[in-house]
């Protein structure tokens, strides 16, 4: 049995938290958050206990591991005091917004053997890993291009836009993990176009709403993610692969697979999910999985702390490419 304790508990968090007690393998030992009654609706949910202290959940040697899940401005601070107290961490997306804070980070850890993976769970969805088998298993042949489709069904609150990074950091950055489980090579080059198209709000925090993203490896292989902020129809997540024999495509989730027919319409379905949470929830319980199995194994974390570094210098590459107009190179 695996005993965590969870930093964060608002949405994504208490989300953590129903995952984290549905496993067989995992307890909820400690909650805490800055907002003290967050904390104690998590912990009374689920029969946890309310740390008064980041340093009174990792002053018990009982706790294992730490679920960070709380706002990224804290992630490395967490990180680091984790690792020091010999905790095995998983810890939410960006590791931070700045790479030189990561890359002072992983100084830091680096001499103990850090068990650290970042929560880039789309890797663990079933269809979108059965597209990676299945490209890795040569069933298309030589890969040529990835698709990837990922659309919020509305632009976020300003109170969260204002502390999330950017588009670029924040909701592509997924995407930018994921091209690079798909393509099975680095992104060299990357090319960005953006713009605040949906809501003023965005435009005036100079943020982005809209964008396009292509970049090419090495061997030529391309990818392409667009990004949109109001989808009116759900939370649109696809994926294509396309190689010289052949195409691979994962497409979106229903919450059913009926189908009616009738003098209005034909085939009409149900409508897909409406957001992250209802999309990915077999993605984040493997995800968890993954976690406890690495940790006990003694293995290497499947999605390490050198995957949340690459995706975050794709990122900024794509940044710097809407500042200049041109294709950038992404830093090594």
């Amino acid at each position: 049995m695996l005993r965590f304790a969870l930093f964060g508990a608002g949405r994504i968090g208490r989300m953590h938290a129903d995952n984290l007690v549905r496993h067989p393998k995992a307890e909820l030992a400690y909650v805490y958050d800055v907002v003290g009654e967050a904390a104690k609706g998590c912990a009374a949910r689920h029969g946890a206990m309310v740390a008064s202290s980041i340093e009174q959940a990792l002053g018990d040697s009982a706790v294992d591991a730490v679920l960070i899940a709380s706002s990224t401005d804290t992630h490395i601070d967490l990180i680091q005091a984790s690792v020091e107290a010999g905790k095995a961490v998983l810890c939410e997306k960006p590791i931070d917004l700045d790479i030189a804070r990561v890359d002072a980070c992983w100084q830091r850890i680096r001499g103990r053997d850090p068990k650290v993976m970042i929560g880039f769970n789309r890797r663990f969805d079933p269809s979108f890993k059965a597209v990676h088998d299945a490209i890795r298993a040569g069933e298309i042949g030589d890969l040529r291009q990835v698709v990837i489709t990922s659309r919020d069904p509305e632009v976020p609150p300003v109170a969260y836009m204002q502390v999330a990074g950017g588009l670029l950091r924040d909701m592509t950055i997924h995407d930018f993990d994921l091209a690079r489980y798909l393509l099975g090579e680095e992104p060299l080059k990357v090319s960005c176009f953006a713009q605040a198209l949906i809501a003023q709000e965005v435009k005036e925090l100079n943020d982005h709403d809209t964008a396009m993203i292509i970049m090419e490896t090495a061997s030529g292989r391309q990818c392409c993610i667009n990004n949109y902020r109001r989808a009116v129809y759900g939370y649109d997540q696809r994926i294509e692969a396309i190689g010289e024999t052949g195409m691979l495509k994962a497409e979106n989730r229903r919450p059913n697979t009926l189908e009616r027919w009738d003098e209005k319409a034909t085939g009409q379905k149900a409508p897909i999910l409406h957001f992250f949470i209802e999309r990915y929830q077999e993605a984040y319980n493997a995800e968890i999985q993954a976690f406890v199995d690495a940790v006990e194994a003694g293995a290497p974390m499947p999605v390490g702390f050198d995957d949340g570094r690459k995706a975050l210098l794709l990122a900024n590459a794509a940044y710097r490419s809407l500042a200049s107009g041109r294709a950038e190179t992404v830093e090594a």
